[in-house]
């Protein structure tokens, strides 16, 4: 008994598969086997590995079959066809969502905008265009405040695996969100000719940033910062304004690109320590030390991820404290050696004048 009557319903899926890009024999395939676990529902007695279907591409009839007898049931019909359209609808949506992955796997490590459409517990789901994106608590800015409906920048870290398939996760707390920034807001960046050669970031409060170009005429830094730093400030008022950056020059001389590293601490003596690989001394006076240091140590670890040294500071001890020094010393001895003297001088005195006296007695007698 045919259970499709109308050869519209095949016309259609020609029409959908050709569109989405759905092949029509793997939507046939599954529609067959859509049928047969219908049939199942209502005799669940059978062995589904004895039975079949088959479906006539031109007339869109399905027959059941028990090995070779034809056992569809009266009415089946419309059974047959509302599930052959919940599959095909449901292979159009898993080939869309395909496609969509697929597209956004070509943008991996981008930035796009989004907007906050939900919190599912601590993570947010932001919708960035055509699908929705998962930012976890670790891709999360710590002290950043998120509301529904909030538009934000994100950067598109990975496609992995999730409960329901493929999920999208987005970043705000990665570098590369700020290097993409850096290339959305300069064009020298985009160009490529300023090369952004390292980042250092704490997210949410500081980040370092090396430049560097190779054409002659263009100043790296003067171009991220920009003219009164417009560029730079529409970067930081992107993270609303709580995160402070610092371009710096890139410098192949490890020595000049760790004094840079440290700024905006001034007048760094670099000493690349030659006993253990990857680790400096630095010297600062008294006036640059909490400079260099940065709040809780947050300018030198900054510094030290940036060149990739582990960087040891010391106060500078200026060559007139060295001198004085010496002097200070000196003048304790001859001060102490004058008192000897003097002390010295008075005992001779008295034992001369007791040596007298006692002769002027023996006269007498």
């Amino acid at each position: 008994m045919p259970a499709v009557q109308r050869s519209e319903f095949l016309l259609a899926l020609n029409q959908v598969a050709n569109e989405r890009g759905v092949d029509v024999e793997i939507v046939l395939d599954t529609v067959k086997n859509a049928i047969l676990a219908a049939y199942k529902k209502d005799h669940s007695d059978i062995e589904l590995e004895e039975y079949s279907t088959t479906l006539d591409k031109n007339t869109g009839e399905a027959t059941i079959f028990h090995k070779d007898k034809n056992v569809t049931p009266p009415g089946f019909g419309r059974i047959a066809a509302q599930t052959a359209r919940q599959v095909i609808l449901q292979k159009i949506r898993e080939k869309e969502k395909e496609a969509i992955i697929a597209d956004y796997k070509l943008r991996v490590g981008t930035i796009v905008n989004g907007m906050i459409l939900r919190f599912a517990g601590p993570n947010i789901i932001v919708d960035v265009g055509k699908t929705e994106a998962l930012m976890t608590i670790p891709e999360q800015i710590p002290n950043e405040k998120y509301h529904l409906n909030q538009r934000l920048a994100v950067y598109i870290s990975e496609i992995r695996a999730g409960l329901k398939g493929d999920e999208i996760i987005v970043s705000r707390s990665s570098n590369g969100l700020l290097e993409g920034l850096f290339k959305r807001e300069v064009p020298e960046v985009a160009k490529g000719s300023v090369i952004i050669k390292n980042i250092a970031r704490e997210a949410g409060a500081r980040s370092k940033v090396a430049v560097f170009s190779n054409q002659q005429g263009i100043d790296p830094v003067g171009s991220c910062v920009g003219q009164r730093g417009v560029r730079v400030q529409a970067i930081i008022q992107e993270f609303g304004g709580v995160e402070k950056i610092d371009i710096i020059q890139w410098h192949e001389n490890t020595k000049d690109y760790i004094t840079q590293a440290l700024s905006p601490a001034k007048q760094v003596r670099v000493e690349l320590d030659k006993k253990i690989e990857k680790s400096a001394h630095v010297f600062v006076p008294a006036e640059e030390l909490s400079l260099a240091i940065g709040r809780d140590g947050q300018n030198v670890r900054l510094a030290s991820k940036l060149t990739g040294y582990a960087i040891e500071i010391e106060e500078e001890i200026s060559i007139k404290k060295k001198s004085e020094e010496p002097k200070e010393e000196t003048e304790v001895k001859t001060e102490k050696k004058e008192k000897k003297t003097v002390a010295k001088l008075k005992e001779e005195k008295i034992k001369e004048s007791k040596e007298k006296k006692t002769d002027g007695e023996k006269t007498k007698v």
